[in-house]
């Protein structure tokens, strides 16, 4: 069954190095002859391989023949199969079937609905639906404000692509984009309450994606846009911003950008100094890259360098990279070039990757000023790999769960959204982002902050409700805030 279904390998490398978080996981059940020595045999395999082999049960046992159910991790799917094949020449062991357990977990799709109360009477069925429903209907006819509170539209997202730019794989298409929305619509309901709905659209013309989020919005109290790319992303989320009165982000910029500078004020203080005295340079000026230097210079960034592969591309003074930081597109010279990637490394105090593979080497880093703080962000190889950039650098994040300092995004957008809908808020606006990445720093305590500690865990708890609470705060301070922090409490506590 390993080979049930074959990935798209002109899109995405099919190897990686087998860890904890392995890509590329079997579960495989065996039958053993009951002899001493012959579970060596297999876990002598296994090493010559270059397998891991992880949990092992035996299912049954008879005086001849054991049952045992392994788990394997390899290193792509060409190398599973040599795995399975090498099992099977074994003249002790018979492999009676192999899956991969990564593929398990998606049959049938990740995500479901159900009731939060059962239909088990007439009288129950009368009052969830007609004639009893036509009350609500009416009520909310007259105050169109009463969705909030009778329908799930208070605390529903839709989770919008057309499958454009799917992680790292490309653009495949918007049905190959619906297990990673049924993903992220796990990721908002675990972690911060939230019912999300993948919407997979069949269209990349933006007028048309436009078009079809205006008019689906009345069911949900915010839109997340995803995998969505540049540079229609931008004009997407900003007709959405303008022409909707719910929260519309595109997490890709503006949860990347959250926890980026959430990161980069923790990575200040372990070198002890002020944001307004650093020079950023940013490799990759796609949608992360242009949202990160947008917060970034909305944060007190006073020197910002950006480039992309050809070079330096963004060079500009402060004086006009804050009036126009909400469309920093306009500045940038791509097809002109003011100088190398050296060129802006040179002095700076933190590099940002949201690039490409490989693209710096370590005496790039060796041009930076004391101290450098490097991000390499690239997924699922980094700009530069930790082994190479520690040595130059004081600090060293990526977005690869397998390395210290893990950027990842799961960080910011459920305690955005969950204050965002709290508050029945109008937009996510600069304020909003500004106080996630300043909420999501402080949960890290300043005498536990150390190089290798300038983000939280994922999983911990603290981190969405105190962006929450924070992010529904500067709505209400900010104007975007349909309710107000005593009613907002008021209906929690209901």
């Amino acid at each position: 069954m390993w080979n049930f279904l074959k990935r798209n390998r002109n899109s995405h490398s099919t190897t990686q190095d087998i860890g904890p978080y392995s890509n590329y996981r079997m579960a495989v059940r065996l039958e053993l002859t009951q002899r001493t020595g012959v579970f060596a045999q297999l876990a002598n395999a296994m090493a010559e391989e270059g397998a891991s082999l992880g949990a092992v049960d035996i299912v049954s046992a008879t005086r001849t023949k054991v049952i045992r159910d392994i788990t394997v991790d390899v290193q792509s799917e060409e190398h599973g199969e040599r795995v399975i094949n090498r099992l099977n020449a074994l003249p002790d062991i018979r492999v009676i079937a192999s899956s991969d357990r990564i593929f398990l977990m998606h049959l049938g799709g990740k995500i479901r609905v159900e009731s939060k109360f059962p239909i088990k009477t007439r009288n129950t069925l009368s009052m969830v639906y007609t004639p009893g429903v036509g009350r609500v209907v009416k009520s909310i006819a007259q105050d169109e404000q009463h969705a909030y509170t009778f329908t799930s539209k208070s605390n529903s997202i839709a989770i919008v692509t057309d499958g454009s730019a799917i992680l790292g794989l490309g653009n495949l298409g918007p049905l190959a984009a619906l297990p990673v929305m049924e993903g992220k619509a796990m990721l908002f309901h675990q972690f911060a309450g939230i019912d999300a709905w993948p919407l997979c659209l069949n269209t990349q013309n933006s007028e048309e994606i436009i078009q079809t989020v205006l008019a689906i919005s009345p069911t949900f109290g915010g839109i997340n846009l995803e995998d969505i790319s540049a540079p229609r992303c931008f004009e997407i989320e900003q007709r959405l911003q303008h022409e909707l009165q719910i929260p519309v982000m595109h997490d890709d910029q503006h949860g990347t950008a959250v926890v980026i500078l959430g990161a980069l004020l923790n990575a200040l203080k372990v070198v002890e100094r002020p944001i307004q005295d650093i020079t950023v340079v940013v490799i990759g000026l796609g949608a992360a890259g242009i949202a990160c230097c947008e917060l970034l210079l909305a944060a007190g960034i006073t020197g910002l360098r950006g480039c992309d592969k050809q070079g330096w591309v963004l060079n500009r003074p402060l004086t006009e990279l804050l009036p126009q930081r909400h469309s920093l597109r306009s500045l940038i010279q791509y097809d002109t070039p003011t100088g190398t990637i050296q060129d802006a490394l040179q002095d700076a105090h933190v590099v940002i990757g949201l690039s490409t593979a490989n693209v710096l080497k370590s005496e790039d880093l060796a041009l930076m000023a004391k101290d450098p703080i490097v991000f390499a962000l690239a997924n699922p190889d980094p700009e530069i790999s930790p082994e190479l950039a520690i040595p130059y650098c004081r600090v060293y994040a990526s977005g690869r769960s397998d390395y210290p300092n893990q950027c990842n995004n799961l960080l910011s957008f459920p305690g955005i959204f969950r204050g965002a809908l709290d508050v029945q808020a109008k937009s996510i606006n600069e304020p909003m982002l500004l106080a996630a990445a300043q909420a999501l720093s402080r949960i890290v305590p300043e005498s536990a902050l150390s190089e290798e500690y300038i983000l939280p865990s994922v999983f911990d708890k603290q981190i969405v409700p105190k962006v929450a609470k924070a992010v529904a705060q500067a709505a209400i301070d900010s104007g975007m805030a349909r309710r107000t922090k005593k009613e907002t409490e008021e209906g929690m506590e209901r």
